[in-house]
């Protein structure tokens, strides 16, 4: 069987001077894309893929969980899962979060959000995967005025929350997440439990909205897809839009495909309707008129990102995700396996220590950016900001020259 060859952007090394040793030699890897874009020869692939992830599933039974599945570097990107969360916020190539807040009417700002919900779906390499992040660990980033900030705030369960705000433009993110992977058979089935919040703050509107699950199938075909029912909602306007992801060949429907439309309940009656390839063009019909416009260019979003950039070396945290696995990174991009998997081994039973210390004291750990809480009445979990706006980054993403948008 011909394969897949997985691969993801060469990474920026950052040689940084007059700051901590640990800072010398930085390993940042560009933003996750188009797996079809052509990136330069200085990438990771790993090796004898799909034997290697057959091998690793052979004890497995369907259904089994794998929330506390460790993956060898091998099968690692150099980066955490945090930053995959991040970057999807903010690493795009063509500006879409302020393009919510232009909309004249409430159908152009769902549309907007919509374009943008469908920017955070990157096409993810087969067989491999970020770091599951350690407890306490965060990540701060700027682009522009938006100032983003993630933490780790629950190991058992994995849940991360994100705050994100930009008081020029108005517009605030705070998301909670929190996935759970199974094995089922053919591959690994992913559910992205959670709730993600939009607020236009000049509008008066938040939209919330869930996430599709990710499904990565072994066979007949290695491939990784998004799939399922999402709804994007704002009670303000009372707009509602339904999504559905993935299909299958043998009924005649694109798996990478999506559809859905725009309503105003309680009629769900469609005043628009959603069609496309969330990895390609995606456009939306107004039915009353039958006129058909592109909402969303994935090619033109998600093509020739660029990876964040170390601009205050004396501000960067140590709970930081670049500094967390800046030896594991480094081991990787070498192909020093043995090096990589003994770093990797270190930083996990660091955290395991902790954890031991902390039971032996009788001490119960808090987040330290967001208050994190249980809902027993459906089962959920909801993290709520600290404090009211999110501080700029000494990490920083470079404005891309085609968002003719001008910021402080």
């Amino acid at each position: 069987m011909q394969l897949p060859t997985p691969v993801y952007p060469c990474p920026l090394n950052l040689q940084v001077t007059g700051c901590n040793t640990s800072l010398k030699n930085i390993i940042i890897a560009a933003p996750l894309g188009l797996v079809e874009e052509d990136y330069d020869d200085n990438q990771y692939k790993a090796p004898n893929l799909l034997r290697r992830v057959l091998s690793l599933m052979t004890n497995l039974k369907p259904g089994a969980s794998l929330i506390s599945f460790q993956l060898p570097p091998e099968f690692n990107i150099p980066k955490s899962m945090l930053q995959v969360y991040g970057e999807t916020t903010f690493c795009v190539g063509k500006e879409m979060l302020n393009q919510c807040n232009a909309g004249k009417d409430p159908i152009e700002r769902m549309t907007a959000i919509l374009a943008w919900k469908l920017s955070t779906l990157r096409s993810l390499a087969f067989g491999v995967a970020p770091y599951n992040p350690i407890l306490g660990e965060t990540h701060h980033v700027s682009r522009g005025t938006l100032n983003v900030l993630l933490e780790q705030v629950s190991h058992h369960p994995p849940i991360t929350a994100l705050h994100a705000t930009d008081s020029k433009n108005g517009i605030e993110m705070i998301w909670c997440l929190y996935s759970v992977p199974k094995f089922v058979g053919n591959g690994v089935e992913t559910h992205i439990n959670g709730t993600r919040e939009i607020r236009l703050l000049n509008k008066g509107e938040n939209y919330l909205m869930n996430h599709p699950k990710l499904l990565i199938r072994f066979l007949p075909v290695p491939s990784v897809l998004w799939s399922g029912n999402i709804t994007v909602s704002c009670a303000e306007t009372g707009l509602e839009a339904c999504l559905t992801f993935g299909g299958s060949f043998l009924l005649g429907i694109n798996p990478r495909s999506v559809k859905g439309k725009i309503c105003l309940p309680p009629s769900k009656k469609p005043l628009y309707e959603i069609n496309g390839r969330w990895d390609g063009i995606v456009t939306a019909k107004e039915v009353s008129t039958g006129t058909v416009r592109v909402i969303y260019d994935a090619k033109e979003v998600l093509s020739g990102l660029k990876p964040p950039f170390l601009e205050d070396p004396e501000g960067i945290c140590e709970s930081d995700s670049v500094i967390v696995w800046k030896d594991v990174n480094e081991g990787i991009m070498k192909r020093r396996w043995e090096e990589a998997r003994e770093v990797k081994n270190m930083v996990e039973e660091k955290e395991r220590e902790i954890a031991r210390e902390r039971k032996r004291k009788g001490e119960i750990w808090k987040p330290k950016h967001f208050s994190l809480s249980f809902n027993k009445d459906d089962n959920t979990w909801n993290c709520s900001p600290l404090h009211q706006s999110v501080p700029r980054a000494p990490l920083v993403v470079p404005i891309q020259s085609n968002f003719h948008q001008t910021f402080n």
